[in-house]
């Protein structure tokens, strides 16, 4: 059964942090957040990278000349193809399994999961949600190539197979980090969707992108989870909203001019009983972090609720149904600014708390 509950603008975080311990980071993030613990990836280890993250478990994968690629030309990939849709199968027809199977993170990989359970055996108040994250489809299969270095994307046998696979991998997770007993989330992390239009994607159809996103979502719906869909820049908004996930998160500071053009799908999106992820608290620019404070933040999400506001919606529904979250993941910040963008998530999640 999907879990759901009120996010009331707590803060909620993304994935990636500057540090180079799993455990001191999800220390840092019980500090600032709570509510909403989740995993952390740190990008400093190549293993945590977006997509190397979540690329063992495919079929026919080669590290090879300092790149990691899907070798279809192999004697042995064929063989390698069908044992992975018999081990999807296995484990789609008993999710049992999934733990011990090739679509969970491994020790190497999942050491953020790791330090996310130690947190939260040591938890004395239950949080609110607990919150992992994969890599979504688009993402994936256009930064994994194969040995002549073609997008697997464009290869309909492998793009099913990675949408299977971080499927399962999505169902694992929300398996793994349902101890406590309230709503997991699970974020589809979708930066390449800001390419859709754009002459890097122009042979991708807007039906290939939405089956993608609905089979990942479908599986985080599968086991009672909340499926989010992250995209840090602007994109074909319709896409995500048409997608059936429960989550928008959207850059809400620098591209929400953008967004409030679809401004009949986020009515409808929100009349749907369905949440938004308003990435007021930027990341991208070191001087524009050290510039905002919590009284500025405050003051532009005010604005931008009554414009959301003025589409129908009543103010009291758009504060419970919103999170208050930075607008991308601090991995490629300093570690200081990284802090400075925590607190002010929280600070401005305690305002708006207080005074919405």
């Amino acid at each position: 059964m999907l879990q759901t509950f009120t996010p009331d603008c707590l803060p909620l975080l993304i994935g990636s942090f500057p540090m180079n311990d799993h455990l001191a980071a999800s220390r840092l993030i019980m500090d600032y957040t709570p509510a909403i613990p989740l995993w952390v990836q740190l990008p400093v280890f190549p293993e945590e990278g977006m997509v190397l993250q979540f690329l063992p478990g495919m079929p026919g994968v080669v590290s090879q000349g300092g790149k990691t690629f899907i070798d279809t030309a192999a004697e042995s990939f064929d063989d390698d193809l069908l044992l992975f849709f018999e081990d999807y199968m296995a484990v789609h027809e008993n999710p049992e399994r999934l733990p011990a199977s090739r679509f969970a993170l491994t020790e190497t990989t999942g050491k953020g999961v790791a330090a996310l359970l130690d947190t939260l055996g040591r938890m004395e108040t239950q949080p609110v949600a607990v919150k992992g994250q994969v890599t979504g489809p688009v993402t994936f299969c256009t930064g994994v190539k194969d040995q002549d270095g073609r997008a697997i994307f464009y290869n309909e046998t492998l793009r099913e197979a990675a949408v299977d696979h971080l499927a399962l991998n999505a169902r694992w997770q929300i398996r793994t980090l349902s101890g406590p007993g309230c709503p997991v989330i699970i974020f589809i992390d979708e930066p390449a969707l800001a390419g859709f239009g754009s002459s890097e994607l122009i042979s991708i159809s807007k039906e290939a992108i939405l089956g993608c996103l609905q089979e990942v979502v479908a599986a985080i719906h599968a086991d009672g989870g909340l499926a989010g869909i992250h995209v840090c820049a602007n994109t074909d908004w319709s896409l995500v909203l048409e997608s059936g996930a429960d989550i928008v998160n959207f850059d809400a500071y620098a591209y929400f001019d953008r967004f409030v053009l679809y401004g009949s799908q986020v009515r409808d999106f929100l009349a749907g009983g369905r949440f938004l992820a308003w990435g007021i608290v930027p990341t991208l620019k070191p001087e524009v972090i050290e510039h905002e404070t919590v009284d500025s933040l405050h003051a532009a999400m005010m604005e931008r609720f009554r414009q959301i506001e003025s589409l129908g919606i009543a103010p009291a529904d758009l504060r419970a149904q919103s999170f208050i979250t930075p607008s991308c993941g601090l991995g490629s910040l300093s570690l200081d600014l990284a802090n400075r963008v925590l607190a002010l998530t929280r600070d401005l999640s305690s305002r708006i708390r207080e005074t919405v």
